[in-house]
């Protein structure tokens, strides 16, 4: 029996009643659905801590461990600069990479679920070889495994959430990918945290990997797939019962069921999705699946995501501080995505967009300015102490404006803007450029971080503004609009109209 709250919504452009309806089933659903940010999180705040770790790096990486030894009378901006360490985290992105297309042609032949069961298993597969690992090669081979499973869930959880959720409420059930995201990060820090002194502490971290992923596992085996997903594969009798399962026994499914069905036979109709995207009426999409997951990586995230703890101990502040900084800029992320999912829906996307991108701009800058002042312009002083606090202030305040914009946003608007005919393949455009964006400035991040010193910051403060511009004039509002609707925005629009007027 579904139990459901019913919600007006002022914002529906159809009618239809079960937009603002929430069912007890569509909401344990999308929990489970969204665990899969579990893993991909853990992932992120694990790489970090471990890179820093004395035993990890003079098992797998003794040159790095020397030469941070050494750093400590010199430029310290340069302690870990190495790119076979780099590897290490960049690698799985050149999985996730490869897995796109994989992945994209996978969601529409055998359904949204089928494919984070899959990715789920591979990713706790790579978790016990990383656990495991002998050699370097071992390592690396599991981090591509990782990167797999990483590639098939972060494709299949966004379209999976943005499909069940009812319109009204689509923007923060859809954050809760990011929500999960930001407790596996949290969880990551403070396993690090603890067992950094040991020196089988990094074969914990990184084997505990496949605790995140067995969840999701076991939770996706127990969801239905969505109704779209089933009208897609002609499966009609199973959609309908998906639908009024999701949406509540007495809804009248009828009008959503047509809507999905009618969206379908476009879908078929464009019989190469890939050449169907380059078309002039679908050029808004294209743009957005590119610039708007490229643009999150040059916020400068991967400063605080994957590298923190290198960050704080490049800069003097030891270990300790350094993870410790870890678990506090964690805690923050996670908070600040819990006020995006409150918000997200009432006050709309273009608003969180800019409020972020201001409040991380000033940030930046703000930083960059610090660090200069602390460590001089060579960067060989040793941060004198209540500098490293302040700077823990800026940073948890940048990411606090990431955690409420750019981080749930970036996977909320491309799930969301796409219409079926090409929602697999925009979503894996948008997954392939995140990938490769973040391969690069994840393998290079050390060497600029060594080059440009406390300008780097400087260097991501002018994207952020590049973007938040680009926010102001090309983005439009989604907020509460049904997914088979969403081309009318685009035909409202001052710019984009010309591409999609009289062309649906």
């Amino acid at each position: 029996m579904a139990v459901a709250l019913e919600i007006g919504d002022a914002n529906n452009l159809d009618g239809n009643n079960n937009s603002g309806k929430i069912t007890l089933s569509v909401l344990i659903t999308c929990i489970v659905a969204a665990s899969g940010g579990l893993i991909f999180g853990y992932d992120i705040g694990i790489s970090g801590g471990v890179t820093t770790m004395p035993s990890f790096l003079e098992k797998f990486f003794p040159s790095v461990a020397k030469q941070a030894a050494e750093a400590k009378n010199t430029n310290m901006y340069c302690m870990y600069d190495s790119h076979a360490l780099t590897l290490f985290t960049s690698s799985l992105y050149i999985a996730g990479l490869v897995a796109s297309p994989v992945a994209s042609r996978l969601i529409a032949t055998t359904g949204r679920k089928n494919v984070m069961l899959l990715g789920g298993c591979i990713f706790f597969a790579g978790a016990a070889m990383n656990g495991l690992a002998a050699n370097v090669v071992m390592l690396i081979l599991g981090r591509f495994m990782l990167g797999f499973g990483v590639g098939f869930n972060n494709q299949a959880t966004p379209v999976y959430l943005s499909e069940v959720a009812p319109p009204k409420w689509r923007g923060a059930f859809s954050t809760g990918f990011q929500f999960f995201n930001g407790i596996g990060v949290l969880s990551a820090n403070c396993i690090n945290f603890f067992v950094a002194k040991h020196s089988w502490g990094w074969r914990l971290s990184l084997g505990l990997a496949a605790v995140p992923a067995a969840i999701m596992t076991i939770g996706a085996f127990y969801i239905l797939d969505t109704p779209s997903s089933l009208v897609e594969r002609g499966k009609l009798v199973e959609a309908r019962q998906s639908l009024i399962k999701i949406r509540g026994n007495k809804s009248n499914v009828d009008d959503e069921l047509t809507d999905l069905v009618n969206s379908s036979e476009l879908a078929k109709a464009a019989h190469e999705p890939l050449k169907t995207i380059f078309e002039r009426r679908n050029r808004p999409h294209l743009v957005m699946a590119i610039a708007i997951p490229f643009f999150q990586q040059f916020t400068g995230i991967g400063v605080v995501a994957f590298y923190t703890p290198v960050v704080f101990s490049s800069v003097g502040s030891g270990q300790h501080s350094a993870l410790t900084a870890a678990i506090v800029l964690g805690a923050v992320n996670l908070g600040s995505i819990l006020v995006s999912t409150v918000v997200v829906d009432r006050y709309g996307r273009r608003l969180l967009f800019i409020i972020g991108g201001i409040q991380m701009f000033i940030c930046q800058v703000a930083l960059s300015i610090l660090l200069y002042i602390a460590t001089g312009a060579a960067g060989t002083e040793k941060i004198p102490k209540g500098y490293d606090l302040l700077l823990l202030v800026f940073m948890c305040i940048y990411a606090a404006g990431f955690g409420w914009s750019w981080n749930p946003l970036t996977v909320l608007i491309p799930s969301e803007i796409f219409p079926m005919r090409i929602r697999a393949t925009g979503v894996s455009i948008n997954i392939a450029v995140a990938f490769s964006a973040t391969f690069v400035l994840s393998q290079f991040f050390l060497t600029m971080l060594c080059h440009l010193k406390y300008s780097l910051f400087l260097f991501y403060g002018c994207w952020i503004a590049v973007m938040t511009v680009f926010v102001v004039v090309f983005l439009p509002e989604t907020r509460g609009i049904p997914l088979e609707k969403m081309d009318e925005v685009w035909m409202k629009h001052w710019y984009w109209r010309r591409f999609v007027g009289g062309q649906l």
